[in-house]
């Protein structure tokens, strides 16, 4: 198995995108799938490289990326060392990061014997959920799409992190990191980014106009984002596939750091659905 860690790709923004791809080397070329960290989240969060090995196992080419502000750095990608670029992130940000991500796997010249470009699947967790449904109603390069635990509307959550006429007068809002202990600042321009754009970003508008095979993956167990926002999917979509994991969690049964060499049973259950549902 090829495995290839924390290249560096060129950005629109200052920010530079650090990726991993997983893949089998072989004359066969393979269906691409990008995959989306969550919001605190980043791409060797938990068991993630697990989940990428067992996709490249079962034959495809998988990709994995730190979205741009997500807070990481490239000399520390495993840590919150840039909490100006965390708080400088919005909706907006992460789909231009996806759209750099997508046209340099398409355009990268060491994969092109390695990938299909004719079948490229995004696998968004959390947030990135509702990134990757607006991604793929909008971008003709996609053709599958997948959520994992995904929330179903950014503009509720975009109003709860904070009273807006103290965010706008401070200019900033925290949150508090339970796993590292850190506040997370977040700057009254995440608010402005989704006002101005809020049709863009509306996971319901995205999600009725999807006309490509999607799939809803939850877990009943969820007690950050309840299964109630994957049957919205759904029912926006009834021509997507559904299926929840009893008793599953938010993050499948992870946890990080993920010392242990096999996938939690739960994420097993989940990446085992994608791979049905993608014809491998």
């Amino acid at each position: 198995m090829e495995i290839s860690k924390n290249s560096i790709i060129p950005n629109k923004t200052s920010k530079s995108i650090l990726l991993d791809v997983f893949y089998e080397s072989n004359t066969k070329k393979k269906d691409v799938i990008i995959f989306c960290h969550g919001y605190k989240g980043f791409k060797d969060w938990g068991a993630w490289d697990l989940m990428g090995k067992a996709f490249a196992k079962a034959g495809f080419f998988f990709l994995k990326f730190n979205f741009s502000h997500n807070g990481t750095t490239p000399e520390n990608p495993l840590e919150f060392d840039d909490l100006e670029a965390f708080g400088n992130n919005n909706y907006s940000k992460e789909l231009e990061d996806l759209d750099t991500v997508i046209s340099w796997c398409l355009k990268e010249e060491q994969f092109k014997e390695e990938i299909n470009t004719e079948s490229l699947a995004l696998l968004g967790h959390s947030r990135a959920g509702g990134i990757v449904c607006i991604k793929a109603e909008e971008d003709k390069r996609v053709h599958k799409v997948i959520t994992l635990a995904a929330v179903s509307d950014f503009k509720r959550r975009t109003a709860t992190v904070g009273d807006l006429e103290t965010w706008k007068n401070e200019g900033v809002k925290y949150v508090l990191n339970g796993r590292t202990g850190q506040q997370m600042p977040h700057f009254y321009q995440f608010y402005e980014d989704f006002v101005a754009n809020e049709n863009r970003l509306t996971i319901k508008r995205a999600v009725e106009n999807l006309n490509i095979p999607f799939c809803i993956i939850h877990g009943d167990g969820d007690t950050s984002i309840l299964v109630s926002e994957a049957n919205s999917l759904h029912e926006w979509n009834p021509k997507s596939e559904l299926h929840i994991i009893e008793n599953a969690d938010h993050v499948f049964g992870a946890k990080h750091p993920w010392e242990k060499d096999e996938l939690p049973q739960d994420l097993h259950k989940a990446v085992e659905l994608c791979i049905t549902f993608l014809g491998n």
